[in-house]
């Protein structure tokens, strides 16, 4: 039985931070790939540090893109917003160290005669859904990522200029009889361009739009606020601390309040299950939930590299619903192909919708006409109730 009454945590970290500027770039170049040919191959890792970004990996697609890689990376870290002096998109250095995808490791991946395209590495994935939010997600990640999210969106509008690309926030939540009910504490660390601003100044710039952001009688007199509890933040991004594709990955997903698998997401083109499979495992979960079959899901897959099919399906409601897991898991095979074809195929996932997914989290947010965050949509709970 789950403990009812306690606090939990979750951070988000912003996409001016050094490791997302990573996954924005890696993502990027996967779009690129993506968008001149469906059928790519790409395994893209990224590392900033002081005016310098280097990019690495394996490909499979076309010349023009390898070539086009340091345009990518300037387009992406200027819409970020970095143009100080140590970091700047005009000024630094990009390497580029892309080369082909390992004959070896495509003969196991390619499909063949018989033979269906297999999973391009072993591996865990997990999917989480529960209803502590409408987006069924967990709620100290959820509003950690909105109000770094809104933070983005009034300094690119200019509405406070003020303040830099680079942030972190930490939320935690009181939950009482099993459900969020007050912010016990909120952490936000931002840079700031005014090297003037002391915590209290930067504190009265972001504490209205906090206060937006978070449900109506969450904040009281008793929740602790640390705004730039350090002091100054003026030097940010990768010019104040590397940056590396895949570093944050308990951000990517459900900021603890679920198992992660093994490998991170960015940079991944949808044959590699660590990404796309974990997008299946959120769908499915998230279907689950929303069939009312549970009120809160985990769903693990399992994978061998070279295999099509998983090789264990296994789902826990955690004592919230009526119907016994191991029917959910035979449902669930029943109504979606879980080899790497099928997710790709019924996903949609062979198209330029990455970039997007590398701040503010892959999973939470609404699924978008051109098939983004297409593992968002809940069209799978009438044939799930069918199944069962």
């Amino acid at each position: 039985m789950s403990r009812p009454n306690y606090l939990f945590t979750s951070e988000s970290v912003s996409e001016g931070h050094p490791d997302k500027v990573c996954d924005r770039v890696s993502d990027a170049i996967l779009d690129a790939f993506l968008r001149e040919d469906p059928y790519a191959r790409v395994a893209c890792e990224t590392f900033a540090t002081t005016d310098r970004v280097v990019v690495g990996g394996e490909v499979r697609g076309p010349q023009k893109v390898i070539d086009s890689v340091e345009q990518i990376v300037r387009d992406c870290i200027r819409d970020i917003g970095y143009t100080q002096r140590g970091f700047h998109w005009e000024t630094l250095n990009v390497h580029n160290y892309l080369h082909e995808q390992s004959a070896d490791i495509a003969q196991g991946v390619d499909a063949a005669g018989n033979k269906d395209e297999g999973a391009g590495d072993q591996g865990i994935m997990f999917g989480y859904a529960v209803r502590e939010t409408p987006e069924l997600m967990p709620a100290p990640i959820h509003y950690s990522h909105a109000i770094l999210k809104r933070l983005a969106e009034v300094r690119k509008s200019g509405a406070e200029p003020k303040l830099g690309p680079d942030a972190k926030s930490q939320l935690t939540l009181r939950y009482v009889d099993g459900k969020p009910v007050e912010a016990a504490s909120i952490v936000l660390s931002t840079q700031h361009l005014d090297e003037t601003m002391s915590s209290a100044d930067v504190r009265a710039v972001v504490e209205p739009y906090i206060r937006e952001i978070l449900p109506e009688g969450w904040i009281t007199k008793a929740t602790e606020w640390h705004v730039n509890p350090t002091g100054k933040f003026v030097i940010g991004g990768p010019d104040g601390d590397a940056g590396l594709t895949g570093r944050k990955i308990i951000v990517d997903t459900y900021g603890g309040a679920a198992p992660h698998g093994g490998g991170a997401f960015s940079g991944k083109d949808p044959t590699k299950v660590d990404r796309s499979a974990a997008y299946a495992a959120r769908y499915l979960a998230k279907n689950i939930v929303a069939a009312g079959l549970a009120d809160r899901c985990t769903l693990q897959l399992a994978y061998a590299i070279g295999v099509a099919k998983p090789l264990s399906i296994y789902v826990d409601t955690h004592d919230t619903g009526n119907i016994d897991p191991a029917k959910i898991e035979k449902a669930v095979a029943e109504v979606m192909n879980l080899t790497p074809r099928g997710i790709r195929e019924h996903l949609s996932l062979n198209a330029p919708i990455y970039q997007r997914t590398a701040a503010y989290g892959h999973f939470g947010r609404a699924h978008e006409a051109d098939g983004g965050f297409s593992w968002e949509r809940t069209d799978l709970v009438a044939e799930l109730k069918a199944a069962i």
